[in-house]
This record gives structure tokens, sequence and C-alpha cells, in this order.
């Protein structure tokens, strides 16, 4: 039979009810005679509840201290999951990221795993046994805990499926599958059989909230097969997989419409038109620790140029303290901003067979009444920076105008 890896969240695991019920879904497979390994998050609000008590004590916590307060969480979840197997009559044993030598690097709250010694979970499976691990952590090779950052089960129990060649990496969540959009942007939105892992990957770099990043990224270096499920409801779900895997099926031209609420433009206006000038206002952006995304560049006709680019909502204020400073270095005439934009992106594979895709997205658009900002353009995705009060009008008549809309799906 098969080997599968699953994952449950936190609101999976978020009462004592929750993990019997993940107990019985385990069991059932057991039951059909696969091996299986869990993956556990801590229970729902238990993380924030620890963040909570450390600031009450240190403005800043420190980070090695605070990966050992929060790792704890997992310890009980993967306890209390393996006492409700053993009340079914299924063999279980629990063990912490530490306890499997998930060997990470040593940057503490966000680490990255490099190594997993699987040996003792082999040997286990072999006895019959239902592993569970406790999601997020591990340790470095000094052996002090470490946590892998926010969504970092997700990126366990890919790992975890990645060292031991799993048939399938199940990530159960409060969401039946990945759509076409948010559903509760778009009444029409179609849950999704299957999205390939570089679709999947700017989905969630671009706003999509389904999977961490990072477990993406890693499941696609690995061919994890990856598959997402609701936790309380039977379905199949949808499986994240490599583009060949499905090469035979008629690929949609779009996949899916992604959007980010979080975004801020800024501009810095009348910039000498000279070599470097950008690396001289970028670089001080970086030293800054903040994260550029869309970047456009105008020259006007009097040597001059307006260089534009977009951060995290969050970030604006302090990019814009920065921007200020390197105005008045290199001769620019001021810099502007605005937090009421957001960006909105279509994706799909099929987008590499296919022209006047951008015009299309474009004239949906102008049809509405949108003017675009910003473009931003991959192989596989366009991307568009908005006025925010627009966001939900173009999500809904791009959604249409590619075809995704449920009832569009069933006349085809």
């Amino acid at each position: 039979m098969s080997l599968f890896v699953q994952k449950y969240g936190g609101t999976s695991v978020g009462t004592i009810e929750r993990i019997e019920a993940v107990a019985d879904k385990v069991a059932s497979f057991r039951e059909q005679g696969h091996d299986m390994v869990v993956a556990v998050s801590a229970m729902s609000g238990e993380t924030n509840r620890l963040i909570g008590l450390a600031h009450e004590i240190q403005e800043s916590p420190d980070p090695r201290e605070m990966d050992v307060l929060v790792s704890t969480g997992e310890q009980v979840t993967i306890a209390l999951l393996c006492m409700a197997l053993k009340k079914r009559g299924w063999d279980a044993r629990s063990y912490t990221g530490g306890q499997v030598r998930i060997l990470t690097d040593n940057s503490h709250t966000k680490a990255r795993i490099q190594s997993i010694d699987e040996q003792n979970i082999r040997t286990d499976l072999d006895a019959g046994r239902v592993v569970v691990v406790a999601g997020f952590q591990g340790v470095d090779e000094n052996g002090n805990i470490t946590t892998l950052g926010r969504g970092g089960s997700d990126t366990t129990g890919v790992a975890l499926a990645a060292a031991l060649k799993a048939d399938e990496c199940q990530i159960y969540t409060d969401v039946d599958g990945v759509y076409t959009t948010d559903p509760r942007v778009v009444d029409g939105a179609k849950r999704l059989e299957k999205i390939t892992f570089e679709e999947m990957l700017e989905m969630a770099s671009l706003g999509s909230k389904v999977l961490q990043i990072r477990a993406v990224e890693f499941a696609g270096k690995y061919n994890v097969p990856l598959r997402v499920l609701h936790s309380f409801k039977e379905g199949p779900g949808t499986l994240i997989t490599l583009d060949e895997d499905y090469a035979e099926m008629e690929q949609p031209v779009v996949s899916g419409i992604a959007f980010n609420r979080d975004e801020a433009k800024l501009t810095i206006l009348g910039v000498p038109d000279i070599p470097g000038v950008a690396s001289r206002i970028l670089a001080p952006i970086g030293a800054a620790n903040i994260e550029v995304d869309v970047i456009v560049q105008n020259v006007a006709a009097d040597n001059t140029t307006d260089l534009t680019f977009t951060v995290h909502r969050n970030d604006m204020a302090k990019a814009q303290g920065v921007l200020e400073k390197v105005c008045e270095e290199v001769g620019a005439r001021g810099v502007t901003a605005n937090d009421k934009i957001c960006k909105v992106s279509i994706v799909g594979v099929g987008m590499r067979s296919h022209a006047g895709v951008a015009s299309k997205m474009f004239d949906c658009l102008a049809a509405d009444g949108i003017n675009i900002q910003m473009i931003t353009t991959s192989e596989i995705k366009i991307s568009v920076i908005i006025d925010e009060r627009y966001l939900e009008l173009a999500v809904r008549g791009l959604h249409s105008a590619f075809g995704l809309d449920a009832e569009a799906q069933e006349e085809k």
C-alpha cells in the first residue's frame, strides 16, 4: 500500500473534539493498510498566546528563547493525537523536530531545513506505528531548537514526504482545495482538480494564502505530489504536480486570478537620468530590509526619470523616509506615496502557448473603467497595479473574461 504524509493545521487540531476527528481520519487510512506519518501544528491560537506572553516580558524577545517558547505548542498536539490514536487501537509515537533530527540552519524564528534523519521514522513504520511529528520546528547543528516561521508546518510536511519518498503529501486545512480565485470575492470561483507547482508558486507569491510559499518550492524541487484537502469535509481536493504530469490534458490559458491588498506605491520624481541612479535609489531601500516588488521607470524628454516601485503596505512609511533622504542626495524633485492600491494577477502555464492574453486582460479592465498604474509580467503571469477600490470589480471581470466561472466550466 501507499505511504502518506499528512499535515494538519491549527484549526484542524484546535479542540479535543477536532483532534479526535483527525485521529479518526488517520485511523481510516491505517485500516486501508497505508503507512502514515502526520505533521501537526499547535492548537489554533496557542502560538499567538505564547508570543503574547513573550512580549509581556520583553519588547523584542530574544530569538533563541522565542523558538524554545513557541515550539512547545506543537509538542502538546503531537502527544494528544498519539493518545487519541492509541485509544482507537493504533500504535503511535510522537516526535519533536529535534527528536526526528530535522536539521536546520541557525536562523532563529525563520530557519531553513537542511536535512532530515528519517531512520527512526522508518523503524516505527516498519513496526506498524503511526508517526506523529511536530511541525514548524527543528534543531541546528548545536542542538538549539529552531522554528521555520509562520506556516512552517506545511514545509515540515513536505520535507518529511521528500525524505521518506512518500506517495503523496496531503495538506489538510480549512478550505477544500485551490480555487480559481477567492470564493469570498467571486461566487462562481471553481475548485481546481490539478495545478502545477509553478502556477501554485505564483499564486502563493501573489497573495493566495492556501499554502506557504516555501512548502510549494520544496515540493517542486523534490517532485513531491502535494494535495490540498479540507479537514472536515470529504472530497478530492486539489493536486499540485509537475507540468508534464498532466500535459495530455488541454490546459486552460489562465488557471486562476490572484490578488494582494497589502501593496503600497512610491515614486521618486525628477531623478537625473544618468547611469547607476536606479541602484543609488534602491540600494538604501534594500539596506533597510524592505522588499521591493513591481518597478517601473519612465524617462522624460528633459533627461530626468520617475522611478516607481511597490512595497508591502506596512513598509510604506519606512520606505518613504529612506527615499526622502535619497531624494536630496541624487537631486530629485520629490517623493510621493500611495497605499490605496492593490495588485491583481492572472496566472496560467497555458500563457506560454497562447498569444493575446495581455491584451484581453487590459481590454477587460478598460471595459470596467479601471485604470492600470503599473504592469509586470513573467512567462506564466501578468500582474497589474490598480486603485484598491476596483479590486473586486477587476477580479470578477477577469474571472468571467477568461472563462473561469463555475457555470462557464460546466458548459464546456
